[in-house]
């Protein structure tokens, strides 16, 4: 398991994830600057905490399986699902012929230890900068529909040459997925603001 930084640079955040210049997720109304963002090195509070795939990558060799947890801030307005700032985890795997079915696998197996054997699992295709390809995971436990849980896709080779790995000589999947979202999802809980609101009688169910 590895932690990292709250405050990163736009280089770990954005370009060494395959996410340019030009990409919607850059734009201030998503990322929350900590100085002027004209400026050319500039400082974000992590909108994920993928910018420590990075970070791990450039300091260890293949073969990689960690898990990251961390905090993460985004500019957007708070409603029942949403909130400027939540937790989330995610996993990396880097190591010669991994593919998208060790993914698979691996997930399915995640979600039926999280929400119950009998739980369901479906993945439809999606699009993330970081990945090709890139799916969205839903999961059918107990409410009998569809809830989107979390994305994942097989790490872009364009994001294993940025931190000095071999492409064509490893490959590798990640996924993420926001820790309040999955605990709402498990315990029926109908607004993410209540994890914050400091209720005693809420909170002690989580012992």
């Amino acid at each position: 398991m590895f932690e990292g930084p709250e405050i990163e640079s736009e280089a770990y955040a954005f370009d060494k994830l395959n996410i340019p210049t030009d990409h919607p997720a850059r734009d201030i109304w998503d990322t929350i600057y900590v100085n002027d963002v004209k400026e050319i090195h500039s400082l974000v509070l992590r909108p994920h905490t993928s910018p420590m795939q990075i970070r791990i990558m450039e300091n260890n060799n293949p073969p990689i399986r960690v898990v990251i947890p961390g905090k993460c801030y985004r500019y957007e307005a708070t409603d029942n699902t949403h909130e400027w700032h939540f937790h989330q985890i995610e996993g990396l795997v880097i190591d010669k012929n991994i593919n998208f079915a060790n993914m698979k696998s691996t997930l399915f197996e995640f979600a039926r230890i999280i929400f119950g054997e009998d739980t369901k699992a479906r993945f439809r295709c999606d699009f993330f900068p970081f990945v090709e390809p890139g799916a969205e995971m839903s999961v059918n436990f107990k409410q009998n529909k569809w809830l989107e849980l979390m994305g994942a896709g097989m790490v872009h080779p364009k994001v294993l040459t940025n931190v000095g790995i071999d492409p064509n000589e490893y490959s590798g999947f990640a996924f993420g997925l926001g820790i309040e979202r999955a605990a709402m999802i498990k315990y029926g809980i109908e607004n993410i603001r209540d994890f914050y609101a400091n209720d005693y009688n809420f909170l002690k169910q989580f012992k």
